[in-house]
């Protein structure tokens, strides 16, 4: 028999460390309800519970996104319904004055009234707002434009929608400035131009093409020649650029000369007259004009983007849809030649035109209504696709983290009873090297 070390006291002590162990596991999991607490619970499951609480909050998010977007909806939808209401009346009103039974200061009158209509509808477009956000002037369904050269200055870029306004592009026009390089003397003069000797006439040069021309067609004999390089538009895709050539060069008389290699610079005044030839171009993009009123530059680079209000309506990125709202104004309704901003019923012929207009105004707030009611019945089914995939996510992050309460006090009462057991072969244990003195004796 030995002494020195207790091996049965050592083994149940050891027996009754881990039952202890488990059953403050098992104690943590039922005070908290989850079967992982820490990573050293489940570590892949962890992991993955993780991510799907990412997901879970991500949907929830989203579904209060999409009860904003609602929102946002009903508020403009409300206020069309209101537009809608004052266009009936000018209708109403211009009926009335379509009628050769009124005098004309009766049709005075009238046209108070719809003035007074007029004034009420741009009051409901400028200041209808969702959280300070306008939501009928036209921001929310807009085309902006811009140049990576200094070309122009958008005056009216707001608030226009592809397709349905005209987008007037104007700048401060000033000088441009070409270099040209040849590798030997040349001069000219008004009609009379000479390279090496050879004339080229110059009868009929009104730009840098047709100088260019002239000069080609002597190339074999003279042993210089011109480029004249340009971009022209062509059409691209929402979000990209193109170029538009809207540039010309009208050539003047005047004198320049150019040695071996020497660069000269063309200034204003005094060899070449620069003639601005964009001036009135437009150029029409999927329906909406784009006037240049002026440019420096030959070329001009115009993006074209579609932009509204984005709305998150999913737990990952770019998860978007877009709420686009036209311009809801007397500028803007009507039709394409008459808006509701120039009705005037103090003639027949004009209430009759007034008419026609409004009826296309009518149309135009009633297909923006129908639009909006679309999004607004869309948003819904979104909200309960949302809600049903937060719900099966969670009842899925639920069976890997959350404890079964039943199996769990079913652990704890095994190794709560393991440990009242072991404490008392504890002590047992404890009493053999007792027997010890019996020998002594």
């Amino acid at each position: 028999m030995r002494i020195n070390n207790n091996l049965s006291a050592m083994n149940t002590y050891s027996r009754l460390t881990s039952a202890n162990t488990a059953k403050s596991n098992s104690l943590e999991k039922l005070s908290s309800g989850l079967r992982i607490n820490k990573a050293g619970d489940d570590a892949a499951g962890l992991a993955i519970s993780e991510k799907m609480r990412g997901q879970i909050g991500g949907l929830n998010q989203a579904v209060r996104n999409a009860q904003d977007g609602i929102s946002l909806i009903q508020t403009a939808e409300g206020a069309l319904s209101e537009t809608h209401s004052i266009l009936q009346r000018m209708r109403e009103l211009s009926v009335q004055s379509s009628n050769d039974t009124n005098t004309l200061d009766d049709r005075r009158e009238i046209q108070k009234e719809i003035e007074q209509l007029k004034s009420e509808i741009n009051r409901i477009s400028d200041s209808t707002e969702f959280n300070t956000q306008k939501l009928l002037n036209g921001s929310l369904g807009a085309v902006g434009t811009s140049s990576d050269k200094t070309i122009a200055d958008v005056t009216s870029a707001t608030g226009l929608k592809v397709g349905k306004y005209e987008l007037t592009v104007t700048q401060e026009a000033t000088q441009s400035t070409n270099t040209f390089t040849a590798p030997t003397d040349f001069t000219a003069l008004t009609n009379d131009f000479s390279i090496n000797g050879i004339k080229i006439d110059l009868t009929g040069v009104t730009s840098a093409t047709d100088f260019a021309d002239k000069v080609n067609a002597q190339t074999e004999k003279t042993g210089v020649s011109v480029d004249n390089n340009g971009e022209v538009f062509t059409a691209k895709a929402y979000g990209s650029s193109a170029e538009v050539v809207i540039g010309g060069t009208d050539y003047t008389g005047g004198t320049f000369v150019a040695g071996d290699n020497v660069e000269v610079n063309i200034s204003d005044g005094d060899m070449v007259t620069e003639e601005l030839k964009g001036v009135g171009q437009s150029v029409i993009y999927r329906g909406a004009e784009l006037e240049v009123a002026g440019a420096d530059s030959d070329t001009a680079t115009i993006n074209v983007t579609k932009s509204g209000a984005a709305l998150h309506i999913g737990a990952n990125k770019d998860q978007n849809m877009l709420i686009d709202i036209n311009e809801m104004s007397t500028k803007t309704l009507g039709s394409s030649t008459n808006k509701v901003k120039d009705i005037d019923v103090l003639t027949q012929s004009g209430a009759n035109e007034a008419i026609a207009t409004l009826d296309e105004a009518i149309k135009s707030v009633s297909a923006e209504r129908s639009k909006l009611g679309a999004t607004q019945n869309r948003l819904d089914h979104t909200i309960n696709n949302l809600t049903t995939t937060s719900e099966n996510l969670s009842a899925a992050e639920s069976r890997i983290r959350d404890v079964d309460m039943a199996q769990e006090m079913m652990e704890f009462t095994k190794n709560n009873i393991l440990s009242q057991a072991a404490t008392s072969m504890l002590a047992q244990a404890n009493q053999m090297p007792q027997s010890v003195l019996q020998l002594l004796q």
